[in-house]
């Protein structure tokens, strides 16, 4: 088995209390070993053909690169925006202990076990 490499998304929620019910749900299907939730964002964007703002809180995500695409898509099913901004990546490095815990609880693991 490869070494499982570290992985990030990033998306707004329109409150915190949303967002951490995600951020559970994520969990408990073992999308995300972690959520980083960040009260209180302001963001400014372009909708409909206008500029608007909205108070929001951020989360990030921690997972894996192999399980990006299935928290990805989820994060779109649960997400209760019609187009929420969900962004993701993977990360180049990692410290090793990092990628052991992200290994462990989204299911894959640096030693193959």
């Amino acid at each position: 088995m490869t070494e499982p490499q570290a992985a990030l998304a990033w998306c707004p929620f329109p409150d915190a209390e949303t967002a951490r019910d995600i951020a559970a749900e994520l969990l408990g299907q073992k999308l995300i070993a972690c959520a980083n939730i960040v009260p209180a964002i302001e963001s400014v964007f372009e909708w409909d053909g206008a500029m608007s703002s909205a108070q929001e809180v951020g989360v990030l995500f921690k997972t894996t690169a192999e399980t990006l695409g299935r928290l990805v898509e989820q994060l779109g099913e649960l997400h209760p925006y019609d187009t929420p901004a969900i962004m993701a990546w993977s990360c180049d490095a990692s410290h090793p202990s990092t990628l052991d815990w992200l290994g462990e609880v989204v299911g894959a693991s640096r030693s193959g076990a």
